[in-house]
């Protein structure tokens, strides 16, 4: 008998996988499984025989037997396969409906990027959004509340259903009710309240399929982003920290050695793209903007830009530009993942990446656009003048030429959500998520370590 090592739980439980679908018409191994399993903590994974060796079932089944008797000890209830032999042996549910879910809190482009891999491996996508107690009883609580992040997983263009209250560890029955045959998770581990994996009983029952995590982006990197906000801004904040700068200077030394760059590939762009072109005689509408911490305050926008014709180009500023905008850390976002953001929105057609500051008669024509949008957040804000710096004159109006041809319209966002709402949010709860942010800063840093290669879909 060959021993088989693993060099992560990815690739241990994948295996796991495989070998409980090859031997789930035999009642004697299924038993033997529910009762002796166990991942041991280290990097390593000695586990499984090689099955290829066996010339019977009723060899692979003693010596197997043996092996779990010596090398395992019995499971928590949490992680057992259920005790009816049925659990496993005739999956159910539709092959092409796939099931994910998630927090989805601070979306960035890595849920995105996970929610287009899971689309791929089927055909139709169910989304799981946990709720607000589900999330704080698992990992804390979210920066988003559940029905902003419900409406940031419906306005998804990948996304086929919303399942809202999910729970945070799959079940086999879930997957049946909602007739999905599988489910689709990350190659990073993802843990419950009791420690156990969340999608580990999945795993098992061959009903999990596994994509590679976008690396280089986290809601963690962001919230990291969030508390080194300027020392003006957090002295504002009456907390437990007596001194921003002591402040500042732990979260520094937490991000240590998980410093890692989203790195955009052209191929990554391309599956993003909706390489839609616009019809001579559409409506084309135009808006630009920061777009930085996605949110529903967008998302309304643009679905109001939208309605205003049937193609909907949207400009997304370079960082250099909205630094200029903004000032201070702005944006929180890089460029890339602002743009994916957007383009990953089901009322968007086309982005332009770094778009000007100016809507120019050259845009306009170039692109034949017929009605170009502002939205909520002015760019001639006053209240932005003291932040704004370099080339860009805060008297100068960007829409004067749009409002010279009679084709610039103004809408309000319904939703009073924006950036800065979010920014408050971390700086009013700034310890919890401090204390939050440690945590998985360090559970960042254990994956990339351990992680080993998956092509992404």
């Amino acid at each position: 008998m060959a021993e088989v090592t693993f060099p992560t739980k990815s690739s241990f439980f994948n295996t796991l996988s495989k070998l409980i679908d090859t031997c789930s018409k035999s009642p004697k191994l299924l038993e033997i499984i529910q009762g002796h399993f166990r991942a041991t903590q280290s990097s390593n994974f000695t586990f499984l025989p090689d099955i290829q060796g066996f010339d019977s079932q009723e060899n692979l089944e003693n010596e197997f037997i043996d092996y779990i008797n010596i090398s395992l000890v019995p499971i928590s209830p949490q992680a057992m396969i259920s005790d009816n032999p049925n659990y496993i042996s005739e999956p159910q549910g539709d092959p092409d409906r796939i099931y994910m879910d998630g927090c989805f809190d601070l979306m960035h482009s890595g849920h995105y990027n996970a929610i287009r891999q899971a689309k791929a491996l089927g055909k139709f996508l169910v989304v799981g959004v946990h709720s607000d107690a589900e999330i704080a009883r698992n990992k804390g609580p979210p920066v988003m509340n559940e029905l902003e992040r419900y409406t940031l997983a419906r306005s998804c263009k990948w996304v086929d259903e919303v399942v809202e209250n999910a729970p945070y560890s799959p079940t086999i029955e879930l997957l049946n009710s909602l007739n999905c045959r599988y489910a689709a998770h990350g190659d990073d581990l993802s843990i419950n309240e009791n420690g156990d994996d969340c999608m580990s009983i999945l795993k098992r029952a061959g009903r999990c399929k596994i994509f590679k995590r976008t690396e280089g982006i986290s809601t963690t990197q962001l919230v990291g982003k969030l508390l080194l906000m300027t020392k003006d801004v957090w002295e504002k904040v009456d907390t437990p920290v007596t001194s921003s700068s002591v402040f500042a200077k732990e979260v520094e030394t937490t991000t240590q050695g998980n410093k890692k760059h989203l790195l955009t590939t052209s191929r990554r762009i391309s599956e993003f793209s909706n390489k839609k072109e616009p019809k001579p005689d559409d409506i084309i509408v135009y808006i630009d903007g920061t777009f930085d911490l996605f949110h529903i305050g967008h998302i309304e926008t643009l679905k109001r830009a939208k309605s205003l014709g049937n193609y909907l180009i949207v400009g997304v500023h370079d960082d250099e530009t909205v630094n200029k905008y903004k000032g201070s850390n702005f944006p929180i976002m890089n460029l890339h993942d602002r743009v994916m953001c957007v383009l990953s929105n089901k009322y968007v057609d086309e982005v332009i990446i770094g778009a000007p500051w100016v809507v120019s008669r050259e845009l306009i024509t170039g692109f034949n656009i017929k009605i170009v949008v502002q939205g909520t957040e002015l760019k001639s804000d006053p209240s932005l003048k003291k932040c704004r710096k370099g080339s860009i004159d805060v008297d100068d109006d960007p829409f004067t030429i749009s409002k010279e041809l009679g084709i610039y319209h103004e809408i309000e966002s319904v939703s009073k959500i924006s950036t800065q709402t979010i920014i408050d949010r971390i700086i009013d709860n700034r310890t919890n998520f401090f204390n939050k942010f440690k945590v998985f800063t360090q559970k960042e840093i254990n994956y990339y370590q351990n992680k080993e290669f998956i092509q992404e879909v």
